[in-house]
């Protein structure tokens, strides 16, 4: 449940149908389960197999656990700081995202954007509660301040009371009631039928055809290809340590394959299941196609906070479909934030042994100062840079490394038989050749289709606002530095571990 909590986010209900609907409708999908299939599934594999490898030399990060693997290279430990980077960059933003799901439940059942009948008008209302500008609706950042405040103080209470006591009691509670939400707004969505006799075309059912109908000429785009395997990291929560640490707290003979296997099913089911039949098909029963192209190319703020909130209030008791709607994806987000925090908890009890109210109280520090900026300069491009470097790049470069590290130097006979032991499910031997050599493979050319298109450019800054260039060079110092204190910080444990006369045994 705990690492199915942080698969399944924001990235099911409001990223998925709108990645589905710019791709090419159903084409789209074809790629997208041949990343599951190719991608996916064997770094699931390989990171529930690393994590519980790793924790029983009593690590819970990626810089020990890649040690324990590849004792001979002292280097190796530092490429797993890109495990402990990766989560607190995301942490950044996406905590400050997930507020704005607390803030619009309330404001649905109060009825506060109900005077908002049109997009302009709700657009409008979300950029005054983001501070973008000030208008009718807010008159400054106080109510967005203030949900923040309050979404930051319960993921440090559930990091907290640790991950049996916070964040897995969390999750039994929190991903089913998710999925009965959804559940409950599928079933109401599909009860709509056609809302306006004057348009039969716009129904339901047309609005199902328009995400999974394909239209093939998409999949001859390269961009379509990289859009999906983009979606299976993101949804799958792959690339980033989440599911090291996770899987570390597992005994030697905890099955790992088939709980990689039901984490990444239950996340496909919210995903492909519950996600693509809310949004879309709901959207294009009250605007029809033509608007749905624009709400489609929209992003996906516009799906979930302009879109769905003018839907909902068509219906009866649509202040509490609203609720449902934003109390969903917020439970959702909690979830998959409090995983991101427990990465960089784990480390500092790990290799400084921090008790845990210390460890969190830190964590909790830094990370309520490294959340203003994209709080405070949310126009600026801050979020758009902390999320291309944090839920992008370095994801696909830590599942790389991991990738090569798992199937080539730890070996593929030793850590097929790793990944096996206490399984009650054998893997087809297929996916032995698969981890070796089509995984890598992808994903190099991932990375590589990325320094041949889009290296040059976004390194020079190109298209990058004069008036956010300030801003956008701040932030890449940061995260600079911030890497570069991760590191430090590794290389300092390793030196007190050496001064105790500690070692690490294979």
């Amino acid at each position: 449940m705990a690492v199915a909590g942080s698969a399944i986010g924001l990235g099911n209900f409001l990223r998925f149908p709108g990645q589905v609907a710019q791709n090419g409708g159903g084409a789209f999908m074809i790629p997208y389960f041949i990343s599951l299939l190719l991608l996916g599934l064997p770094l699931i594999w390989i990171e529930w197999t690393i994590g519980r490898f790793g924790g029983g030399f009593g690590h819970s990060t990626a810089p020990g656990m890649f040690h324990s693997m590849w004792e001979k290279n002292r280097f190796i430990k530092y490429f797993g700081v890109i495990g402990i980077f990766g989560p607190i960059v995301i942490y950044l933003y996406y905590i400050y995202i997930e507020s704005w799901l607390l803030g619009y439940s309330m404001f649905a059942l109060t009825g506060r954007y109900s005077a908002c009948t049109t997009s302009e008008s709700m657009v409008a209302f979300l950029h005054g509660y983001q501070g973008i500008e000030r208008n009718e609706f807010f008159s400054s950042l106080g109510p967005a301040y203030l949900f923040y405040c309050i979404t930051f103080v319960l993921n440090g209470l559930v990091l907290y009371y640790g991950v049996q006591g916070g964040i897995e009691r969390v999750c039994k509670i929190g991903v089913p009631l998710l999925l009965l939400l959804a559940i409950i707004l599928v079933v109401r969505v599909f009860l709509l039928g056609t809302p306006d006799p004057a348009y039969p075309e716009n129904n339901v059912t047309n609005g199902l055809g328009f995400i999974w109908n394909p239209d093939w000429s998409a999949l001859k785009s390269s961009k379509v290809w990289l859009a999906a395997a983009g979606q299976i990291f993101f949804t799958l929560s792959c690339g980033i340590g989440v599911i090291l640490t996770y899987a570390s707290y597992l005994q030697k003979n905890d099955d790992v394959a088939l709980s990689g296997l039901t984490a990444a099913a239950a996340n496909e089911f919210a995903e492909v299941i519950l996600g693509a039949s809310l949004v879309i098909p709901a959207a294009f029963a009250f605007f029809g196609a033509d608007a749905m192209a624009s709400i489609a190319k929209g992003g996906v703020f516009n799906l979930g906070f302009v879109t769905m909130p003018l839907v909902l209030q068509k219906l009866a008791f649509g202040n509490l479909f609203g609720f449902a709607w934003f109390m969903l994806l917020f439970i959702a987000g909690i979830t998959s934030s409090i995983s991101l925090g427990q990465p960089a908890v784990g480390f500092l009890m790990d290799e400084f042994n921090l008790p845990r109210r210390k460890a969190v109280m830190i964590f909790m520090a830094v990370t309520f100062v490294l959340t203003q900026p994209a709080i405070f300069f949310l126009g600026r491009g801050v979020v758009d840079e902390l999320d291309f470097w944090g839920g992008s790049f370095f994801l696909v470069l830590f599942a790389t490394i991991e990738t090569i590290l798992f199937a080539w130097v730890f070996g593929m006979d030793r850590a097929w038989t790793e990944l096996h032991v206490g399984s009650d499910i054998t893997i087809p031997r297929f996916y032995r050749f698969i981890i070796k050599y089509v995984t890598p493979l992808f994903l190099l050319f991932i990375l590589g289709f990325w320094l041949l298109e889009d290296w040059l450019p976004i390194m020079l800054l190109k298209g990058v606002s004069s008036a956010n260039l300030p801003y956008v060079i701040c932030t890449r110092l940061g995260l600079g530095l911030l890497l570069l204190a991760l590191v430090i910080m590794v290389r300092q444990s390793w030196k007190q571990r050496k001064l105790k006369g500690e070692k690490y045994a294979a």
